[in-house]
């Protein structure tokens, strides 16, 4: 009996050492829960139940260089209500206000909103959605509604604020503005300027805001102001001139139309400082109308065709391989080099004419035989001669997505044959894009000193300059003066002579220079497609805007010569900007004109014709010839004093306007 007491009373004593060992276990583990995996455990809870959200900051704003609005962030709200915060006594007061302030808003029934909304807090939606995508104007209307104005904690007011970048110009320039933004593949694409310098000045510093779950994926912000409040971007001022892009813009989309061309592109770039003051993009859609589809001119490297007789003249002219002078037979307009011709768009050619002329008629078989006897035992001159002048290397943009030049090196012998050499005499074979082009073009007119092209001025906080941008030189000299001034006056006598290629473009009222291009394209697929281009620089003396036009596959039934498609809408820019902004245009040739003193009254009213929106330097004239020309140019003149002109109100190079009262002292 005893023995059976004790087995009952030890089995007892074991149980109870069990519970004893299992409750400290149990306290051991509450313990270390609390201070030991206490941190742990409640970031586990808030990770679930609270996260950190970022708030993005406003980018910067784009602005061009005269402080028109580029690009900018707009704030945009989202405005949601959590049925369940408000009180009973609060709801059912102000329900029907609030559905009906909501119904004038939107349009709609009151009824329908008290229907939702009662079913949103029967349902405990804490996340029912009032408006999408709002204004900061109609944010504000949303605040001041019964309900809402009582906030979060008493009225359930959640607001959401995201950002959305706009450009007020419209689609104008909208490739070269760009966008940072990221892909399906979470890739962030960043083309354009707004994307190339997103990163270092426009993005921003983002902020934070602590969100609660409150369930079916929903989250509800706890606080109403942030933790961290977003520091917005510096704000970008670029080059672009508002007046010039949009000559630009509507003058290459004119020409697209009228050729239905599958796309182009035009470049506008101050001579001095490589800043680009207009640049268009424009791509045909299926339905025949054109917008911002690509850029072109900065990502688009073709074969320029006649456009590098340029590159190549300047090589053979600096190389002493040949001079302006230099007689070339053109022969019937027909070479053949391994069983392929090279031909004249005149047929049966030019005959015998000088370096010069075939650059101004643009002579495939004269270029061709310039370029290849005087290289054809060194062609690796001629390309080294290339490359010296950094025809093979990219301009370094800061803008992502510049096209690669290609120019073959004899030394390369897998893509070097016979015909490479008088193929890049005429543009083919190589490829460079157009403002590639075009910073070649405006090197000469620097008379040789070739400038970076530049997007940006300055950037800015507020009124406060950030980083200033600065004229930045590539090449000091890729030529020559002396060469410079050689194919610069080839390029003027493309327009003025009348065998010049782009004759059809010359104007007596204001200088040009520049050449024509026509290229076949995409031969290897479908005949009859070229491309068309101008590239050149205005005007003649002092230039002070170079520009390249290039258009892609234009009707052939319609047109499709350089001369034809592309000189015109270079012509309608610069004659537009003529019009449109003062420039000095000629002066020298003016003042060159007008010494000595002593010239007839018909030598003064000739020169009238010509410069008459122009104002002269007449510093040192007599009085009355002075008078006689200004009159002639249809001004109105008041004189004070007698003898030579010693001051006049308007300074040499002033675009004048009609009866514009022009005032000389004399002495």
């Amino acid at each position: 009996m005893k023995t059976k007491e004790k087995d009952i009373l030890n089995r007892l004593y074991f149980i109870a050492g069990c519970m004893f060992i299992f409750s400290l276990l149990v306290v051991f583990k509450l313990v270390s829960i609390q201070f030991i995996q206490g941190d742990t455990y409640r970031s586990m809870a808030e990770e679930r139940t609270i996260k950190n959200v970022v708030i993005p900051a406003n980018r910067g704003n784009v602005y061009a260089e005269d402080g028109s609005l580029l690009a900018t962030s707009v704030p945009k709200y989202d405005i949601r209500i959590d049925a369940v915060t408000p009180s009973q006594k609060n709801f059912e007061k102000y329900l029907k206000p609030l559905c009906d302030a909501l119904a004038k808003y939107h349009g709609k029934a009151s009824g329908e909103y008290q229907q939702n909304l009662r079913k949103a807090r029967e349902n405990k939606n804490r996340y029912y959605l009032l408006a999408r995508n709002i204004s900061y104007s109609d944010y504000l209307k949303f605040r001041s509604f019964p309900l809402l104005e009582l906030g979060a904690f008493r009225g359930g007011l959640i607001v959401e604020q995201n950002t959305k970048r706009e450009l007020p110009m419209g689609g104008i320039a909208q490739r070269t503005i760009g966008y940072e933004r990221t892909d399906d593949q979470g890739n962030l694409t960043r083309p354009g300027i707004d994307g190339a310098f997103g990163v270092k000045y426009l993005r921003g510093t983002d902020g934070r805001r602590l969100k609660q779950r409150i369930g079916k994926g929903q989250w509800k912000p706890i606080e109403d102001f942030n933790q961290i409040e977003p520091k917005d971007g510096y704000d970008v001022y670029t080059t672009i001139d508002v007046n010039i892009q949009d000559i630009a813009h509507h003058a290459l989309l004119e020409q697209l139309e009228k050729f239905s061309a599958d796309h182009g592109s035009v470049i506008v770039m101050e001579t001095k400082t490589g800043e680009i003051k207009a640049i268009s993009n424009l791509g045909r859609t299926s339905k025949g109308t054109y917008y911002e589809r690509l850029n072109y001119a900065v990502g688009e490297s073709h074969e320029p065709g006649s456009t590098f007789k340029l590159m190549a003249m300047v090589a053979a002219l600096e190389d002493k391989v040949i001079d302006t002078s230099k007689v070339v037979d053109t022969e019937n307009g027909i070479l053949t080099f391994y069983g392929r011709n090279v031909r004249d768009s005149k047929r049966g050619g030019y005959g015998k004419i000088s370096a010069s002329e075939a650059f101004e008629v643009s002579s495939n078989t004269g270029m061709v035989k310039l370029i290849t006897e005087g290289y054809d035992s060194k062609p690796s001159k001629f390309v080294d001669r290339l490359y010296k002048m950094r025809l093979n290397q990219t301009l370094d943009l800061p803008i992502i997505g510049e096209g690669k030049p290609l120019i073959t090196h004899p030394s390369d012998k897998k893509n070097w044959s016979g015909i490479s050499l008088p193929w890049m005499a005429f543009g083919y074979g190589v490829s460079i894009t157009p403002l590639q082009t075009l910073t070649f073009y405006n090197a000469i007119a620097n008379d040789g000193e070739m400038v970076k092209p530049r997007f940006l001025k300055e950037v800015k906080e507020f009124d406060k300059t950030i980083v200033p941008f600065e004229k930045e030189i590539l090449n000091k000299s890729i030529c020559s003066k002396e060469t410079a001034r050689k194919v610069q006056k080839m390029m003027v006598n493309v327009i003025e002579k009348e065998h010049g290629t782009a004759h059809n473009i010359y104007s007596p009222n204001f200088s040009m220079a520049g050449k024509t291009g026509t290229c076949q394209t995409e031969y290897w697929k479908e005949p009859g497609l070229y491309i068309s281009s101008f590239a050149g620089y205005f005007p003649a003396v002092n230039p002070k805007y170079s520009c390249i036009v290039v258009i892609h596959k234009p009707d052939k039934k319609v047109g499709y010569y350089g001369n034809v498609v592309a000189a015109p809408v270079f012509k309608k820019i610069a004659q537009k900007i003529y019009t449109d902004t003062p420039i000095i245009d000629d002066v020298e040739n003016l003042q060159t004109q007008l010494e000595p003193i002593q010239k007839s009254y018909e030598s003064y009213y000739d020169i009238a014709q010509k410069y008459k929106t122009i104002m002269p330097d007449l510093i040192g004239m007599p009085a009355m010839d002075a008078l006689a020309l200004l009159e002639n140019m249809g001004m109105t003149v008041k004189l004070i004093g007698s003898g030579i002109v010693k001051k006049q109100s308007v300074s040499r190079g002033t675009k004048l306007k009609p009866n514009q009262t022009i005032v000389l002292e004399l002495s």
